[in-house]
């Protein structure tokens, strides 16, 4: 692949933001993105984007694009942007792509309505059996791991621990006082087997990504990086409905196919982000990625392999559960991994080449995943 992210900035704030609309907060987040390129908005010939309308939005910041990508998957749908344009840029119908995401997730100020009706699958057939959101639903899976592999309350607690690690070291994160497995197990059960300190945060903010040309990237004012490999897959709006509750289709086949494209092996892989809007999140992802074998990513994180020093430094601004989460994560998955690799994270790893970036939408209903690098291959 020959492209490269050329400017990526969040929000100016992140938080509490009651004084910006949606679509503002995508503003905000785009022209962070431009700044940080040395571009204005005439410089722009795509735009993608999900939660808002690529019309509005292009309405809004007075683009003129050629290229325009609406796909709203869910959290991950700014992955799948990434790899839509890459595509775009590759077959020539744009040079410059703007990314956009801005959410008032926690303010409510601008926020759209959403779900299908009455009609959806979901009202259909799961909703007559009394779920209540994404906690309810997201726990029926884990359930089912922790009795097939013997995951215990203590390793799934250990995510959010290490995590909160993390946090500790950036500036921006919502939270960042250390905790204790016994602490996360100590917070009121939220939907069994969930405790609050495994569940993600509800914040406002956003952020946006640039990309163009591989050719081009070195004339901007930022480190290059570049996009090695991309994958996408959805799989079945109903988490009722998954071939395999342990496990996400979605995440194989995205993940296998962007290792695949970028052409590297696990052991290749400096640096993790997997979008953890829940605590088994990164469970799921470390085995469908293949990094463990079925079973083992609960003790991989107990023995502290994925905190900071561990060999496998994942979700290191924090993750949705200490540093932000907006109600569409991925966008913050993606700037961590460019922050990286450019080596200007507030929790730098050392020497990353390689960063792996894994989103999801809905339960398990969309997947994507981006291998980003600092080299060309």
């Amino acid at each position: 692949m020959t492209v490269a992210v050329v400017g990526a900035s969040e929000t100016t704030e992140l938080g509490r933001i009651p004084h910006l609309s949606q679509m503002q907060l995508h503003a905000d987040g785009a022209f962070n993105a431009l700044a940080d390129a040395g571009l204005t908005v005439s410089d722009i010939d795509g735009i993608a984007t999900a939660g808002a309308s690529p019309v509005d939005l292009t309405h809004y910041l007075g683009l003129e694009p050629r290229w325009v990508d609406g796909t709203s998957v869910g959290g991950c749908s700014f992955l799948i942007h990434v790899r839509h344009a890459v595509a775009a840029i590759e077959a020539g119908y744009c040079e410059t792509v703007l990314i956009t995401h801005g959410e008032s997730g926690r303010s409510g100020v601008g926020r759209g309505g959403g779900g299908g009706g009455a009609a959806s699958f979901a009202s259909q057939f799961e909703v007559p059996y009394g779920p209540m959101g994404p906690t309810t639903l997201f726990g029926i899976g884990v359930l089912r791991y922790m009795k097939q592999y013997g995951m215990t309350h203590e390793q799934l607690a250990s995510v959010a621990v290490a995590q909160r690690e993390w946090a500790g070291m950036n500036p921006r994160a919502m939270y960042r006082d250390p905790i204790t497995v016994e602490d996360v197990l100590a917070s009121r059960v939220i939907a069994y087997p969930f405790h609050l300190l495994e569940c993600c945060l509800v914040t406002d903010g956003g952020g946006a990504l640039i990309l163009t040309k591989a050719e081009r990237a070195k004339d901007f004012p930022q480190p290059p990086v570049y996009v090695l490999g991309t994958g996408e897959s959805v799989e079945s709006p109903m988490i009722s409905q998954m071939a395999d509750l342990t496990s996400s289709r979605n995440f194989r086949i995205a993940g296998g196919d962007a290792l695949k494209a970028a052409g590297v092996t696990h052991g290749d892989v400096d640096h993790l982000m997997v979008y953890d809007a829940f605590a088994h999140l990164p469970i799921f992802g470390l085995e469908d990625l293949g990094f463990v074998e079925r079973g083992e990513a609960g003790p991989f994180i107990e023995e502290g392999n994925t905190r900071p020093g561990g060999r496998l430094p994942l979700n290191t601004n924090g993750g949705g559960l200490s540093y932000t989460h907006t109600g569409m994560y991925g966008m913050f998955a993606l700037q961590e991994s460019v922050r990286q690799v450019r080596g200007q994270a507030p929790a730098q790893v050392d020497s990353v080449n390689v960063s792996v970036c894994l989103g999801v939408g809905g339960m398990f209903a969309a997947g994507a995943c981006i291998v980003f690098g600092k080299e060309l291959p």
